[in-house]
């Protein structure tokens, strides 16, 4: 048997953020076929990821039948210099009233958007990730007396990713340092709207096929 060696790309920077609406049903529920337009923003300083779920075992017969790891949603605590003010406030469910007031607080339900994150590598390559089931959880708003120079305020976003089909799964991505990669995909082209299947993607790269 033969020895492989890999040299896998390093990270170089966050790229810029996506995210699109949900459009519910009829019914008020979350619809995965319909979504606003996406939205891009080149804000984003940092991004923490954490998946919450937790190792299944299986017993059987005395001993580990399979083991599986259940994925019930992923954290993303991102770090901007700003948000846009009018998503967020449709983000925390907020009512935004006719004359512009907008009345904050108490028990609201906050839509569902998809949001999109890039992850530049070195030597120009790109993972392009669509959580297409998301809420926001929490925001900061922190700000403080401004200094002689000119100093960043920034806030953090924190978004819920949940299992968006049957098979639980809770994004889809592609990265062009794999060989598997389809040419031509272009960082426009993949977050045009929400991918939520394979077939969405076979739509981009073969229109018309």
């Amino acid at each position: 048997m033969s020895m492989q060696t890999k040299k896998p790309m390093l990270k170089e920077t966050v790229g810029a953020q996506y995210y699109a609406f949900n459009k519910p049903d009829a019914s008020g529920n979350f619809d995965l076929t319909s979504y606003e337009d996406t939205i891009k923003t080149e804000v984003v300083k940092k991004i923490g990821t954490t998946e919450n779920g937790d190792p299944v075992n299986v017993r059987a017969s005395g001993k580990d039948y399979a083991n599986f790891h259940q994925l019930s949603s992923t954290d993303l605590a991102v770090e901007v210099v700003a948000f846009p003010s009018d998503d967020l406030a449709k983000m925390r469910g907020e009512t935004v009233n006719t004359n512009g007031l907008v009345s904050s607080g108490g028990t609201k339900e906050r839509p569902y958007f998809a949001y999109g994150k890039v992850v530049k590598l070195v030597g120009g390559k790109i993972r392009m990730e669509w959580f297409p089931k998301c809420q926001l959880v929490e925001n900061t708003d922190d700000i403080e007396t401004s200094s002689d120079s000119f100093s960043e305020q920034n806030d953090t976003v924190t978004i819920r990713a949940y299992a968006f089909n049957d098979n639980g799964d809770v994004k889809n991505y592609v990265d062009s340092s794999r060989t598997d990669f389809p040419e031509g995909l272009t960082e426009d082209k993949f977050f045009a709207k929400p991918i939520v299947s394979a077939d969405d993607l076979d739509k981009i790269i073969s229109p018309g096929a």
